[in-house]
């Protein structure tokens, strides 16, 4: 199993890679399950953006999981952009109890779900 380093991720704190590696050991998800692929990004971002590999694709094969991140011109930083969002949605799949996006996602439907319930209350008055 390959292990991440620091130098994977130029320019990133690494308390965040850290934060990351631990989540890892704690999905079981080992490094050489991910398949990984550099291609031409688009879209905003200059000529830069266009002419350079820095879009990233990430999928985890056992769940058949899969990932594109360009938000950012740092090829580095899209990687680790990536894995964090590939990581989450494994989460997501493996243990939902224990995602913090599943919660969060629950915390805003019901904060909806309560503007809802006023609105229809004040209609009704």
């Amino acid at each position: 199993m390959k292990v991440l380093s620091d130098a994977d991720f130029g320019g990133i704190n690494p308390s965040k890679i850290s934060l990351l590696r631990e989540k890892m050991i704690f999905l079981k998800v080992n490094w050489s399950d991910i398949e990984e692929k550099f291609c031409k990004g688009g879209g905003k971002g200059g000529q830069k953006i266009n002419k350079t590999a820095n879009a990233v694709f990430l999928r985890y094969v056992p769940l058949n999981i899969l990932v594109k991140c360009q938000r950012e011109r740092s090829r580095a930083l899209n990687r680790f952009l990536a894995l964090r969002e590939l990581i989450d949605k494994i989460e997501m799949k493996i243990s939902p109890c224990t995602s913090s996006k599943i919660a969060e996602i629950e915390k805003i439907r019901k904060r909806k779900a309560d503007k809802e319930r006023k609105r229809n209350l004040k209609k009704g008055s």
